[in-house]
């Protein structure tokens, strides 16, 4: 990591700086996020108040280079569980960006919003990202098949959990 990075919430006026996280080829690659990403969606889900929802941006300076979403389940025999989602700025992977974000959404989790479990899925060819995830204690409990479609191909994601240690 070359530069000192600040991890702070989204706020509604961060919607181009994110826009412009999953406009980048590789960050799409990396998650459901289409090409052309519209501003106006990334402003609508930013101006949206959720309160089960956690969005935390990476940040080298004034410049947004990832963003991770933290989303508590709604459901009340849930409410121990959130789904994690991430993406971070070409430029900026490999470089502590996703580390950082997913420490400080651990923090979140575990000191904060009395969560248990982190669900998420990732692409099974996604190396970098399934070995950080692991690093941070999840574990894989499962595979998609044909998860979704990228680039002209379907593509298979595993299900990956950390449960929050006890004791």
């Amino acid at each position: 990591m070359t530069e000192r990075l600040t991890i702070r919430r989204a706020e509604p006026g961060d919607f181009a700086a994110v826009q412009a996280i999953y406009a980048s080829p590789r960050a799409q690659a990396g998650t459901l996020q289409l090409p052309f990403p519209s501003l106006d969606l990334w402003r609508q889900r930013l101006q949206t108040v959720d309160p089960n929802a956690h969005v935390l941006l990476a940040c080298a300076g004034d410049d947004v280079v990832g963003q991770l979403g933290l989303h508590v389940s709604p459901h009340p025999r849930r409410r121990h569980v959130a789904q994690l989602g991430m993406g971070v700025r070409d430029d900026w992977q490999g470089r502590g960006v996703g580390s950082a974000l997913l420490r400080a959404a651990v923090e979140l989790a575990d000191g904060w919003l009395q969560l248990r479990r982190i669900e998420l899925e990732v692409y099974a060819d996604n190396a970098a990202a399934i070995a950080l995830y692991t690093r941070a204690g999840f574990v894989e409990e499962g595979r998609h098949r044909d998860f979704a479609f990228r680039d002209g191909a379907y593509v298979d994601a595993l299900s990956m959990a950390r449960l929050r240690p006890t004791g």
